[in-house]
């Protein structure tokens, strides 16, 4: 059975978003400008948090490195590997979103990012040491 292409993120209660994959046509964008609901882009901002076709998204269960408002250089350096890294596997996979109807304090979809072959790319963050589990015990990125 082929898979069948993603190409948004809907706003539904079930978790049948693991089932829809899209196959990655370029790099995965880092987002840039305004007005991204308006136009649908699709982007990461961090190494856990990105929109898809104009939805914010954030990935579940992990925390990573703050880019945009860094507690220290060693953390804004993490953070950027942990985008980058991010990137690299939306890039190069095919991929898709488990979303089970929550959102977080900042309204973004609460989702899984899961890879083709079935591993979830938030684990893959984890395994590799660049997030922490959330919630998370503090800013483990700078030495106290």
């Amino acid at each position: 059975m082929q898979p069948l292409r993603m190409k948004t993120i809907a706003l539904a209660t079930t978790v049948l978003l693991g089932c829809l994959y899209g196959a990655p046509a370029s790099a995965m964008d880092i987002c840039s400008g305004g007005f991204r609901a308006a136009r649908k882009v699709t982007c990461l901002v961090d190494g856990d948090t990105g929109w898809e076709n104009g939805k914010k998204w954030r990935l579940l269960d992990i925390d990573t490195p703050e880019i945009s408002k860094p507690g220290c250089a060693d953390e804004l350096a993490k953070g950027k590997e942990a985008m980058i890294r991010l990137q690299d596997l939306m890039t190069h996979n095919e991929y898709g979103f488990v979303y089970d109807g929550r959102e977080d304090r900042s309204k973004r979809l609460l989702v899984r990012v899961i890879l083709s072959d079935g591993r979830d790319a938030g684990e893959v963050l984890l395994a590799e040491k660049l997030a922490q589990p959330w919630p998370n015990r503090g800013n483990v990125w700078c030495a106290p």
